[in-house]
């Protein structure tokens, strides 16, 4: 399995010019093979991924309006290439079916005001010294600071620079998958917004609300940008103060995804969750609070972790009425409002709505998968 290791990187003055420089060219390039591609489709004509590169990239140098693309590595400028033609490779396999997922829309072009900038470099391209600096190609050795070992040689490296100003190297490693020691313990999760996860165990996650926590500050600084002149340095610099603000959110909210995700699958053999439909809670008034839950970035977390390390994450069918159950004897109860949080069944059961929705979520999702290896597990074991 392929992973991303991601390092803080602090570069020279004098490196960031030369990043600076082949972050401009590599947009070009890229800019310049999506613009030969999508001519090509408009007039019939196939093209192939050589002759594209030899277009924009060999063919360019030679010209004086692209002569300054000699200037930075070539390697970079390949990798550009390659990052065009996956994007239409994307759109066109979206639009056949043959993509699995969300459709992909056609590739737009790079700004050079986009938030994120980057570059990616293949083996030829850069190499870690013994001194644990970064050697790039064209630009020097780079000081990173190391959390933690890398498992195997890194295939490639993404250099990035963010909107808050600051500087990532991603490597791509192929690692072990590690299995955890089996354990009897499996969960339900009752994802929510007060709460922001309640386990069929009766253990709580609250929510740490990393935006609301944040807003004031980023009311205020955001007011500040709003006075500022279109175009000035001063909103360039106030512009910054916001990203970073938004990255200490972000950052924070990250981590700690990272850690109750770890902890889940650690405890568990396997783990049940509702089948949410995010993009379509974050259209109604309640969309700040859903993008501040990342309730995808969790699930996503848990699927990952539990694939690497011998663990089971079921989604259930997001239409079934977890809420309405009684996990006692399963009498569908109906739909209640938001503001009921607990209820009694006339089979005597008085339900926490959270709790007792967690429940019925580690059973339905328990019978669905043990039906598909083709076992029969009614609601109730």
């Amino acid at each position: 399995m392929q992973l991303r290791y991601n390092f803080r990187v602090y570069p020279t003055p004098g490196q960031r010019t030369a990043l600076a420089k082949v972050f401009g060219c590599a947009r070009v390039v890229y800019n310049d093979a999506l613009r030969a591609r999508q001519d090509a489709y408009e007039a019939g004509e196939r093209l192939s991924d050589t002759e594209v590169q030899r277009r924009v990239v060999t063919e360019a140098k030679k010209v004086c309006a692209r002569a300054w693309l000699s200037e930075v590595a070539s390697v970079a400028l390949v990798q550009a290439c390659q990052d065009a033609r996956a994007a239409y490779r994307n759109w066109f396999d979206s639009m056949s079916g043959k993509r699995k997922g969300r459709k992909v829309g056609r590739p737009r072009f790079r700004s050079r005001k986009d938030n994120r900038q980057a570059i990616r470099l293949t083996r030829n391209g850069f190499s870690v010294k013994p001194n644990g600096k970064l050697y790039a190609a064209k630009i020097g050795d780079l000081d990173v600071r190391w959390s933690r070992d890398l498992p195997s040689v890194p295939s490639s490296v993404t250099l990035v620079k963010d909107a808050s100003g600051r500087y990532f190297a991603s490597f791509v490693v192929e690692v072990n998958d590690e299995p955890l020691h089996e354990t009897s313990s499996e969960v339900g999760i009752d994802l929510g917004l007060v709460t922001f996860a309640v386990l069929s165990n009766g253990k709580t996650i609250e929510s740490p609300k990393f935006l609301r926590r944040a807003e004031r500050k980023l009311r205020k600084v955001q007011q500040d940008l709003s006075r500022k002149q279109r175009g000035s340095n001063n909103r360039a610099k106030v512009g910054l103060r916001v990203a970073k603000a938004h990255a200490k959110v972000r950052d924070s909210r990250t981590d700690w995804a990272h850690k109750n995700t770890t902890a889940l699958i650690r405890d568990n053999q396997a783990i049940y969750v509702e089948d949410l439909a995010v993009s379509g809670l974050a259209r109604t008034k309640l969309a700040k609070s859903v993008h501040d839950a990342a309730w995808g970035q969790f699930v996503r977390m848990l699927e990952d972790k539990a694939q690497r390390h011998g663990r089971v994450v079921h989604e259930i069918d997001r239409w079934y009425p977890s809420s309405q159950v009684c996990h006692v004897c399963g009498r569908i109860d109906g739909p209640k409002p938001l503001s009921v949080r607990e209820w009694s069944c006339p089979c005597g059961a008085h339900h926490d709505r959270d709790v007792n929705a967690a429940k019925n979520i580690l059973a339905a999702g328990r019978a669905e998968r043990l039906n598909a290896c083709g076992e029969t597990v009614s609601l109730s074991a």
